[in-house]
């Protein structure tokens, strides 16, 4: 018999159903919108344009502002105050006119009339602590917003300027044209916080002895953005959302306590002049050690200054270019240590300051924290351009800026700690540090988008974590992995499985997110870990994502050049990704709904009888075929006599006329066959990865691509041929994909545990 005779004869009972339900009925459902989650994000991505490409790159007409400061900084430490006069000096590089200037004034957030405790709604709890209560009740309030003494022009001229809370607008004598410049000065002065009681960014810790660490930033008036995407960055700082700045060069004169040690963005350029002789001999040392910190200053050292309280002053001078920020620490308590790392060509400085309060924790782990950070981070993105990369001690703390980052951590007043303690301390620094890649160089609109450098920081920890692991296996336990919190597909289920009236979409303003931490740090985090993993594979993923990093480093990024750019460089279509993950709540579950089980035969069965009558047809006009027989159907006893496909004769016959020897030879012949149902009551589409455990013990794993949901978002089936017997079915068996409910992902269906039993399993995972 030809193959077409058996085509002719599949295509009859294959169509047999769905004609005779047409012949019964012809209602038909109304037509409805394309709502397929694997269609094109047209509606949801802007248009490309010269500015930015459908690829994700810059555009061929691509600008970006620039903004370079002078700056006079003086700290008070008796009383506490910050003085600054800076001259800035703005760069119009888009085609656009600008009719004014618009400049940050992040400080504002701590003024005495600080609206932003006022859009927070809050009740009467039952119970609260006595600091709790004496803040929000018994506080006369702290004033440490911007005081503007003047706004002049180069000459010295006034101008005109108004304040709406943290943004100043500042009106220039004529327009700024496109490609011209415009330099203008302010004078300012605060009052500096302590950090410590109000949990804030950037102040002061007070010790017993009555010493200060100041660790300072979002300091000094600093200029907004303008773009091609939002115009200027008008969104007001309210508390939560960080910084959106352009880059530019500074040069910084930070004048301080002259006991006090400091240290800070760009290049310390009067190191003779602050340094003693010791000093500059340790420091030239720690320039050529590469496998351990060397230390600059020592605790004794440190602790010899502690009663001085000098009344003299000393100027630390800084030079920064290519950056979007500027931040420092002061102290005359800081311990002082480096070390140097290899990064491509380069040697780049690691560098710690911390209070004796830090130790032993730090000398022994925030250095090599720094170190170990810059070489994961660079092997995934690009080699780091600066010359150092410094880890601050600050109670309580974990903030940012272009080479410098505040880090919690501290010991018992004995010296003792946790291993909490200590991974806490060695994962904030590598997070914090880490952002000097995002947004410090791939400068992302944090104000807008606080995901694309909390996320993509939190994703590039976990796999720097798992480095650290394996560079340093002294630091973790024994024969265990480094225990990261955020990453795994498995640890964003409970967030992921809550009440949907508390969750926002990935792609929200921070300030409007419920669960601050889990929709900005956890589940971008796991989303790109997961694409990395179990989606796209490594090899893929790692040169797309290093491919967004080049492209976008010192530049101004979106998430649609993200999305783009991930796109183009894997030839992944990923559409359906970013719509479920990024922008909805959507969440996975999927399972097994169903397995059947059959056998093969060249016996007749009762199925294709009663499409036979239906059609007027007798078995003598059916060609030689094979029958698919189930083991619970009317035919058991057919069933019961299959066997594998090579008992077939016909299935003979054509192996002997179609496969040449080596193929017949190399052939494998299942013998039992399964129809497994997989469901998806969860709303997000993702690979089916199944375990098939076999009756020997056996077991085979095998993943189905997401696009198996395309046509059906609800149920697919797959005919599984094998030769062994399959005893037990598991789906998603590595936890791979955030499922939240996995009592419908094993087959035979797992009994449900009492309360004591599962409380057990929860212990014992």
């Amino acid at each position: 018999m030809k193959l077409t005779a058996y085509v002719s004869f599949l295509a009859v009972m294959i169509m047999a159903p769905s004609s005779f339900a047409q012949e019964e009925s012809t209602e038909r459902d109304p037509g409805h919108n394309n709502t397929n989650r694997f269609r094109q994000m047209y509606q949801e991505f802007s248009t490309p344009n010269m500015y930015r490409t459908a690829s994700g790159a810059p555009g061929s007409e691509y600008y970006q502002q620039q903004a370079d400061y002078v700056m006079d900084i003086e700290l008070d430490d008796k009383n506490k105050k910050l003085t600054g006069y800076e001259t800035i000096t703005y760069t119009n590089n888009s085609p656009d006119n600008l009719e004014y200037l618009w400049v940050q004034l992040d400080q504002n957030v701590r003024a005495k009339d600080s609206q932003t405790p006022l859009i927070e709604g809050d009740g009467v709890p039952p119970a609260e602590n006595p600091g709790g209560v004496a803040a929000k009740f018994m506080n006369v309030g702290f004033d440490g917003g911007f005081n503007i003494q003047a706004v002049t022009d180069s000459r010295g001229g006034n101008l005109l300027y108004m304040i709406n809370r943290t943004m100043m607008r500042v009106e220039m004598p004529e327009d700024l044209e496109s490609g011209d410049k415009f330099t203008f000065n302010i004078r300012w002065w605060y009052n500096v916080n302590n950090h410590v009681t109000d949990r804030a960014r950037s102040g002061y810790e007070e010790f017993e002895d009555g010493n200060r660490s100041y660790v300072i930033a979002q300091f000094y008036p600093r200029m907004a953005v303008y773009n091609d995407v939002e115009g200027w960055q008008n969104s007001q700082f309210w508390g939560r959302d960080e910084f959106a700045l352009p880059f530019g060069n500074f040069e910084v004169n930070l004048t301080v306590p002259a006991d006090h040690i400091v240290d800070g963005t760009g290049v310390l350029t009067n190191r003779k002049d602050v340094f003693t002789k010791t000093m500059m001999n340790r420091y030239e040392q720690a320039k050529k050690s590469f496998d351990k910190p060397v230390v600059i200053v020592t605790q004794q050292e440190a602790e010899a200054k502690e009663t001085t309280f000098a009344t003299d002053k000393k100027t630390w001078k800084f030079n920064a270019e290519m950056v979007r920020d500027f931040g420092f620490a002061s102290s005359r308590r800081f311990i002082w240590d480096m070390m140097a790392v290899k990064i491509g060509n380069r040697e780049v400085m690691a560098v710690s300051l911390y209070p004796k309060e830090g130790n032993p924790l730090w000398e022994e782990y925030s250095t090599v924290a720094v170190a170990s950070t810059l070489k994961s981070y660079s092997r995934m993105t690009f080699d780091y351009p600066y010359h150092k990369a410094i880890s601050v001690h600050a109670r309580n703390q974990g903030m940012e800026y272009p080479m410098i980052c505040w880090n919690y951590g501290r010991p018992n007043p004995d010296g003792t700690y946790s291993d909490r303690t200590k991974y806490g301390m060695i994962s904030v620094i590598i997070h914090e540090v880490g952002h000097n890649y995002f947004p410090m160089i791939v400068n992302s609109d944090e104000r807008q988008w606080t995901w694309m450098d909390e996320g993509l920081n939190t994703f590039l920890q976990y796999v720097a974590e798992q480095d650290f692991g394996e560079w340093y296996p002294d630091a973790i336990a024994p024969d265990k992995a480094y225990p990261s919190r955020r990453g795994p597909a498995k640890n964003i289920v409970d967030y992921m499985s809550g009440e949907q009236s508390s969750i926002a979409p990935i792609m929200s303003k921070g300030l409007n997110t419920y669960n601050f931490g889990a929709n900005a740090y956890g589940k971008p985090a796991t989303a790109l870990n997961i694409l990395r993993e179990t989606v796209m594979g490594r090899e893929l993923f790692d040169y797309a994502f290093k491919t967004y990093s080049q492209r976008w480093m010192f530049k101004h990024p979106t998430p649609e050049d993200f999305f783009r750019t991930m796109e183009d460089a894997s030839a992944f279509d990923l559409d359906w990704y970013w719509r479920s993950w990024f922008y909805t709540t959507d969440y996975v579950d999927i399972g097994v709904k169903g397995v059947k089980k059959f056998y093969v035969t060249s016996e007749i069965n009762s199925e294709v009888r009663e499409i036979m009558e239906a059609r007027g047809l007798s078995e003598s006009d059916l060609p030689p075929l094979v029958y698919y027989v189930s083991e619970d159907s009317d035919d058991y006893d057919l069933a019961k006599a299959g066997g594998s496909i090579s008992d077939i004769p016909s299935v003979n016959e054509y192996m002997m006329d179609n496969m040449t020897p080596e193929e017949r030879a190399n052939a494998t012949d299942p013998k039992f066959f399964y129809e497994v149902e997989f469901e998806k009551p969860g709303g997000i589409p993702m690979p089916i990865i199944v375990q098939y455990i076999y009756a020997d013990g056996s077991s085979k794993t095998e993943t189905y691509p997401a696009e198996i949901w395309r046509k059906d978002d609800n149920l697919v089936g797959k005919v599984i041929a094998s030769e062994k017997e399959i005893t037990k079915i598991i789906v998603d068996p590595d936890e791979e994909t955030a499922d939240i409910d996995t009592s419908n992902n094993s087959w035979p269906k797992r009994k449900k545990l009492g309360e004591f039993d599962e409380f057990k399993e929860k212990v014992k995972g």
